[in-house]
């Protein structure tokens, strides 16, 4: 029964993605989301009870399908594991997956790919479903590389912009890279243990007595570079931002609530592995805090609504990693569930601002926006107070268990995460004024075309905004229903809840005012002052390098593309042309012999005689001499 449930909560997206690939485009584009939305359904339902029976057995499922490589003593099957981690990232992949489906029916509504658009978001899920629930890492691969092709096939899906074409082969190339260290560290473990199953991999390291640790902490290190490229961290973060040029509901799904988080459960999974190397949990941590300061200032000063959005992805992502470097992995996950609740409510808030606008995604071109759009501007707020890190808001719990984690462990990562946070509030506050406060600055037709989305988009913003309000919850402070259910995934020192005394609260206090400060600044900046950012040209200074993000992608395009575009030149122009001149030059050298040669076919046989005997000569003087 579990195997049949199990395949059906899998197959189900694909055979969404497969009926809207050959029957999509004969049917309405109404019917074809639906379909796409009712086969995500589906899975979620079925994770929804593969999640109670796990809470009351609290025994994980393990399924095997068949032996898929054995060699020796290395095997590896094709198999699920469905335990207390896999579960609950299946419920909000399934469970806000069938949300952006629902809401992508009424948003993508007018393109004549729709169809195409819900294969895709399908297909998705399917490689999702499967990076999640494979015992082992070889299905996890599958799934990982997956989902790398989906967010291809999505971030290029409006492929007659060019820009978007470079988007999407952007974001593909610099995961791969991430992807060799992933391969890298899948090697190692492999030929150090000869198995690349979960539970047998704990078993093995649990009753060694001899670890390599050094070979532990060079695959550690290289599934970091892999976490890294699919996480969007530094230095492999530039093309997150980019993927923006995807519908809004692909930026919502795969860019900040599913696939972005990819990263943060592999390491989670592989918590065994990562508690052995120290040094590598120190270089995450690190990583992981540089990343979310220096995302968080190149926010700061971004007109793109989406693209704030983005870059404050990266940086919530950077506390993920802050906390895995701590060896805080139930915290980790508690802010990718409460990240996935208020982000994506802010990316399909966005989407609801861009389609009342036609399109319109500066800020500048905005203002006033409440006014006429009461239910998205009241969700948009309660999800930006979630992210600013206000209480009783989720965010305030997920992100000041990470704070008080970091300033246990590291004080100046500490300072580094306050800043950061304290910049998120400022930013977040920054594009709430200047999308829904003050005068509409857009155009008249704009204007007299302003309008609250339909319910297919309002709804699924309520949910994630109720969810983005009560979803902390699930891990207070001084009962962590969350904590205790990870339990058996960690060791006893990695769950021990925080005692609170006068230095916690004194920590909460400080995450606190820190986000009311930064909202007050944007409050006298753009409500008091009704500031509007300066047009491009019109920027300088440093606010002009964080526009430009650093130019690290002027940087990456001057050290990396320009010269291998310049080793290409030089293979085509001179090793290639040497080459051909070598090749084509020996078909000269034969097809001259061979013209020469047809000259001897005269048709005498007179000559035909002489050579016969000529050559019958030869052979026997030879054999003469020889002797």
């Amino acid at each position: 029964m579990n195997t049949n449930l199990a395949l059906l909560l899998l197959l189900a997206p694909l055979l969404g993605f497969l009926f809207n690939i050959f029957f999509g485009k004969k049917i309405s584009k109404t019917a074809s989301g639906i379909v796409g939305t009712l086969t995500v359904v589906l899975s979620f339902a079925l994770t929804l009870c593969f999640f109670s029976k796990i809470n009351i057995d609290q025994q994980p499922i393990k399924i095997q399908l068949f032996d898929w490589i054995q060699i020796s003593n290395f095997r590896v099957d094709f198999g699920f594991l469905l335990d207390q981690l896999s579960i609950l990232w299946l419920l909000f992949v399934t469970g806000i997956g069938s949300l952006i489906h629902l809401y992508s029916i009424s948003y993508m509504h007018d393109d004549e790919n729709m169809h195409k658009f819900f294969a895709y978001l399908n297909l998705f899920i399917f490689f999702m479903i499967t990076l999640v629930i494979g015992s082992n890492l070889l299905v996890l691969f599958i799934g990982w590389e997956g989902v790398g092709l989906c967010s291809y096939l999505l971030i290029g899906f409006w492929h007659k912009n060019q820009e978007y074409n470079d988007a999407a082969k952007k974001a593909f190339i610099m995961n791969r890279i991430g992807d060799l260290g992933l391969l890298i560290g899948i090697f190692i473990i492999g030929s150090l243990f000869s198995t690349l199953d979960y539970t047998t991999l704990k078993t093995a390291i649990a009753s060694s007595a001899n670890l390599d640790l050094a070979m532990i902490s060079l695959a550690a290190f290289a599934l970091f570079i892999g976490a890294c490229g699919k996480s969007a961290q530094i230095p492999l973060y530039t093309w997150l931002p980019d993927a923006m040029a995807g519908p809004t509901p692909v930026s919502a799904l795969i860019h900040a609530a599913t696939m972005v988080t990819a990263g943060i459960f592999m390491i989670t999974r592989l918590n065994y592995v990562f508690d052995l190397a120290p040094e590598v949990q120190n270089i995450i941590a690190i990583i992981g805090a540089v990343t979310s300061l220096v995302a968080a200032t190149i926010a700061l000063v971004q007109t793109d609504i989406k693209k704030v959005l983005a870059y404050s992805t990266v940086s919530q992502l950077g506390l993920m990693f802050l906390a895995l470097g701590f060896g805080a992995y139930e915290i980790a996950v508690f802010h990718v569930i409460t990240h996935a609740f208020f982000k994506a409510c802010l990316f399909l808030g966005s989407g609801s601002v861009i389609h009342a606008l036609h399109g319109e995604q500066d800020m500048r071109r905005m203002g006033g926006l409440k006014k006429v759009m009461g239910i998205t501007f009241i969700t948009f707020l309660l999800s930006t107070l979630a992210i600013s890190g206000i209480p009783p808001f989720s965010g305030f719990f997920s992100k000041d268990e990470i704070l008080m984690t970091a300033f246990e462990h590291n004080q100046a990562l500490w300072v580094i995460a306050s800043l950061a946070s304290l910049m998120t509030a400022f930013y977040m506050f920054r594009l709430l004024y200047l999308t829904f406060f003050n005068e509409f600055r857009g155009t008249e037709h704009q204007k007299s075309h302003l309008h609250e989305s339909p319910a297919l988009i309002t709804f699924p913003l309520i949910v994630l905004a109720i969810l983005a309000t009560i979803g902390g919850l699930i891990s207070l402070p001084t009962n962590s229903w969350l904590n205790s259910y990870l339990a058996p995934l960690f060791s006893k020192e990695a769950h021990e809840a925080h005692h609170f005394g006068t230095t916690e609260y004194s920590l909460m206090a400080v995450a606190v005012l820190g986000g009311l400060i930064g909202i007050i600044i944007a409050f006298v900046k753009y409500i008091k002052q009704t500031q509007v950012p300066a047009e491009d040209a019109e920027i300088t200074g440093l606010a002009k390098v964080l526009y430009n993000k650093y130019y690290v992608d002027e940087i990456y395009d001057a050290i990396f593309v320009k010269s291998i575009n310049a080793l290409s030149r030089f293979f085509r122009d001179y090793v290639e042309t040497t080459l051909s001149s070598l090749v084509f030059g020996l078909g000269k050298v034969t097809n001259e012999i061979s013209y020469q040669g047809k000259k001897l076919q005269t048709g005498s046989i007179g000559f035909y005689l002489f050579v016969f005997v000529l050559g019958l000569c030869s052979i026997v003087t030879y054999l003469f001499l020889a002797q």
